[in-house]
Parts: structure tokens; C-alpha cells; sequence
């Protein structure tokens, strides 16, 4: 539901246009500063000594955090223990987080070939605990579901150049506002969002962990969200911005737990 990309006849001769149906999200305020500031983050995260060739165990802490906050999010958990380790949002999150743990190149590999069968795979992940076997990676019955994960598809396949913030925070805001699923939605659209800053080269290690900012940040994270979902200028501006301030937070944080690991 972003400007020129969302469906409808207008909306699709406007796509039409314009051959990049993400370019004018970079025009909005403050994008592609925030866009910019969180690779400058990420990057420089990267290149922390303790990560340039022990990131396997940077990578795991990092994966750990981010499925503790993705599950606290959509009302599980945040602390892992014994009274907390059969909550079904929680084992669920974590069972992602290890399919997507240092950029697992399985994951990345069909996700940039075949998206759909990948967010379809994260979702028997996210959800096993949550419904019957049979609804586990099947979207909704619904046309508007279907029609809009097939233009997502497109996207993240080479529809748009641009920068891979932006392309996260619209993937995960869609999936947000889509809810395609019916379970595990927000795990899932978190994920996801992940998933792309790897594939993309953005974080291939999968080292950041925005998901401890937004989940300290509910009630705004909820509200961006929801802006987003309206296709507003002002509410989709007001998401991206704080995705890419997520990446920006979520590098800080890689950045203590590389310092963790050499101290």
C-alpha cells in the first residue's frame, strides 16, 4: 500500500510510468538520509574486529535477540527459560531465527529466487505451534492476498534499485498490513525483513538486530505501522524512517555484541 505500487487502475498506470515503483518513496522527508545512515551502521558493524571472522557466534547471539524481541512483539515472551520455552510465539520466532541465523545460504538462495517459497517456509517455522498442519505456509484464500504477494515477489526480484532499507521496511510494512497468514504475521513480516538485508548484501551475517528497538518502542512501531497501511505520504514516510532507524539501532547493538565477545 505504498504511493505507486499499491493496486488499482490509477495506481498501476502510474507503475507503469515509472519503471522504478519504489523511486519516489526516496523522495519523501528524511529517507534517504535514514536509508543511508543505517548501511553507514551495518556496515561499519561488519568490519568490527570480532566480526570479520568470529561472526558465526556474533551471528547467533544476534539471532537469539532478535527472535526473543520479534516474539515480545506479538505478545510472547521476552526471556528464554524453562517456564517460557514451550510458548508457541516464542518457539516459533526462534525456529526462524535459526533458519536465518549468519544469513543461511539455503534461506537466501530460494528467497532470491523464489520468494514466495521462502516467506512460505518461514511461515511453517513461525507457526507450527500456532495452527494445524494443514493451514502452515498457505496464504489466505483471498485475491487481494495473492495479488499483492505476487507484486511483492516482483519487487524484491528486481523490480526496484532501491536502496535495501527501504526495500525491507516496505516488505515488512506490506506484510504487516497484509497479514497473509492469519497466524504469525509479525514474526514472519519481521523476519522477512531480515531476510532481505541479507540476500541484499546489506547485512549478510545477519549481525543487526532492529527488532530490540522496535519491540522497546511498541506503541510506536504499532503506530508507524498502521500509518504505512493508510499509503499516505506522511504515514509512509513516517515507517520507513523508522525501519531505517531500526538497522541504525539494531547495528549499535551488533556493535556491543561483538565488544561482549572479545572482552
Amino acid at each position: 500500500m505504498w504511493p505507486a505500487v499499491t493496486t488499482g487502475g490509477q495506481e498501476r498506470s502510474d507503475a507503469g510510468r515509472n519503471p522504478d515503483p519504489l523511486a519516489p518513496l526516496m523522495e519523501l522527508p528524511g529517507v534517504a538520509a535514514a536509508s543511508e545512515q543505517a548501511r553507514v551502521a551495518l556496515g561499519k558493524a561488519h568490519r568490527h574486529r570480532a566480526n570479520l571472522r568470529g561472526w558465526p557466534v556474533t551471528a547467533a547471539e544476534a539471532a537469539v535477540r532478535a527472535a526473543r524481541s520479534s516474539s515480545a512483539l506479538d505478545g510472547g515472551p521476552l526471556r528464554l527459560d524453562d517456564s517460557t520455552s514451550t510458548d508457541p510465539v516464542l518457539s516459533g520466532a526462534l525456529r526462524v531465527a535459526e533458519a536465518l541465523e549468519g544469513g543461511a545460504t539455503n534461506l537466501v538462495g530460494v528467497w532470491q529466487r523464489a520468494p514466495l517459497q521462502a516467506l512460505a517456509r518461514i511461515h511453517m517455522l513461525a507457526a507450527a505451534d500456532l495452527v494445524s498442519d494443514d493451514l502452515l505456509g498457505r496464504p489466505r484464500a483471498d485475491a487481494e492476498v495473492v495479488r499483492r504477494l505476487g507484486l511483492l515477489a516482483e519487487l524484491v526480484t528486481g523490480a526496484t534499485r532501491a536502496p535495501a532499507p527501504v526495500v525491507a521496511a516496505v516488505v515488512h510494512g506490506e506484510l504487516l498490513a497484509l497479514e497473509p497468514f492469519g497466524s504469525a504475521d509479525g514474526v514472519v513480516a519481521r523476519a522477512v525483513s531480515r531476510l532481505v538485508t541479507m540476500a541484499s548484501g546489506l547485512d549478510p551475517h545477519g549481525l543487526g538486530v532492529p527488532e530490540v528497538y522496535w519491540m522497546r518502542r511498541v506503541v510506536d512501531y504499532r503506530n508507524s505501522a498502521h500509518g504505512f497501511s493508510t499509503g499516505t505520504s506522511e504515514g509512509v514516510a513516517g515507517w520507513l524512517v523508522m525501519c531505517c532507524r531500526g538497522l541504525q539501532d539494531g547495528a549499535r547493538e551488533a556493535l556491543s555484541i561483538a565488544e561482549a565477545s572479545v572482552s
